[in-house]
């Protein structure tokens, strides 16, 4: 059989309301529902990133009280060092004075690494 110049027919030409094309309306009721779904898929992805936002704020805080107490602890360590190296050197002056008259040792301004050098005379404590 042979349908000349017609074309064929397509299963819309058989559905009993007749052929299914979009109306206008139809066609702005479908772009509407997308852009709700888009519009609703980035109030999402907003909210997500806004949540995530709040997680990274409240991690900085809390490693800038961290960095904090850490400065403080260094400070006082600081202080310890220096205390500890002063009562080092007062020490040391301290037992020259007690065992010899005539003590001295090498001054070294980096730290103190160094023994005292104590001068005494025959039979002392060297």
């Amino acid at each position: 059989m042979c349908y000349g110049g017609e074309r064929l027919p397509s299963k819309e030409d058989f559905d009993v309301d007749g052929p299914t094309r979009p109306t206008a309306a139809a066609a702005r009721l479908a772009a509407v529902n997308e852009n709700e779904a888009v519009v609703e898929n980035l109030r999402d992805r907003l909210a997500e990133t806004e949540a995530r936002l709040e997680r990274a704020r409240a991690r900085e805080a809390a490693l800038s009280r961290q960095l904090e107490e850490m400065k403080r602890f260094v400070s006082v360590m600081e202080i310890l060092e220096t205390y500890l190296k002063r009562r080092y050197r007062e020490q040391q002056d301290q037992l020259c004075r007690l065992f010899s008259p005539g003590c001295s040792y090498p001054v070294n301004w980096m730290g103190i690494d160094r023994e005292p050098l104590c001068l005494v005379g025959e039979g002392g404590f060297l």
